[in-house]
């Protein structure tokens, strides 16, 4: 099993921007994303506190809907970019 990065909120935020999710409201410290099919997730933004991990799989499972190796895969193209 690929292991998981570590994100920020607002890291994860940029990430999913770069897979096509544009951010529709913010209300407090959680950003609500939609992509074009109509996925959708929020991502909590607590000042400099990483997104714990059962929440990045969640996000991951049942919002984004694809595998933990998609998107480490996704992931490092998107590192590759930078």
């Amino acid at each position: 099993m690929p292991k998981l990065p570590v994100f920020k909120g607002k890291e994860l935020i940029k990430f999913l921007e770069f897979l096509g999710f544009q951010v529709t409201r913010t209300k407090g410290s959680h950003s609500r994303l939609k992509s074009d099919d109509r996925r959708v997730t929020s991502v909590p933004v607590h000042g400099n506190k990483d997104v714990p991990k059962g929440l990045l799989r969640k996000i991951i499972r049942e919002d984004l809907e694809m595998s933990l190796e998609e998107f480490t895969e996704l992931y490092s193209k998107y590192k590759g970019n930078k």
